[in-house]
């Protein structure tokens, strides 16, 4: 039995899928930045690796800056997604 075609159409149903999710998450991503409740800030730390001789490095910590993050499922605008950014607090340079 040929499974091909019914591979090809679970492939690109899931592609729609994920292509509409997307879409939806940007429209209304987009009705809130007209709101002005589409963005908000996390506090990051950053850290500064610098590479030392001998295969060393050296971490400098910068401090915490606020980031500004998309309050959305998905990354729009340039700005990580507000829940992504929450669980990844640390930044290396």
């Amino acid at each position: 039995m040929n499974r091909r075609p019914q591979f090809k159409l679970a492939l690109f149903a899931l592609l729609a899928f994920a292509a509409g999710a997307w879409a939806a998450d940007y429209a209304v991503w987009r009705v809130r930045m007209a709101k002005g409740a589409g963005t908000g800030t996390i506090a990051v730390d950053q850290y500064l690796a610098t590479s030392l001789k001998g295969n060393k490095a050296e971490y400098d910590y910068l401090g915490t800056v606020p980031q500004p993050c998309a309050q959305s499922l998905a990354p729009h605008g340039g700005m990580p997604a507000c829940w992504w950014l929450a669980r990844h607090t640390t930044q290396w340079q």
